[in-house]
């Protein structure tokens, strides 16, 4: 598998690198350990922490209530949390 991806039993956990205030929204593709995605959101007031969920949502195919941002709130660094999904279905949906 790769490192930016880990399931815990039915739910997938994501390490992400952010980068807000892009042109574009876009998966960018593996920083290090972690999975770089790019937004189009401005880091202001959670606008980006919520654009993020949003865009993981859309692009995985759950809906918004499955996503829980576990750490980096306030952080570049963030782990976003998908209930109920496999891992394989989260590696095809935001392979770059």
């Amino acid at each position: 598998m790769t490192a930016w991806l880990r399931a815990d039993g039915d739910d997938v956990i994501l390490t992400l690198h952010i980068q807000p205030g892009a042109k574009k929204t876009e998966v960018a593709g593996p920083h290090g350990d972690a999975l770089k995605i790019r937004l189009a959101a401005p880091p202001v007031d959670g606008k980006a922490n919520a654009a993020l969920l949003a865009f993981i949502a859309e692009k995985v195919g759950a809906r918004g209530t499955a996503l829980e941002l576990v750490s980096g709130q306030a952080s570049r660094s963030k782990r976003v949390r998908i209930r109920a999904i496999t891992d394989q279905a989260v590696l095809a949906a935001l392979q770059a």
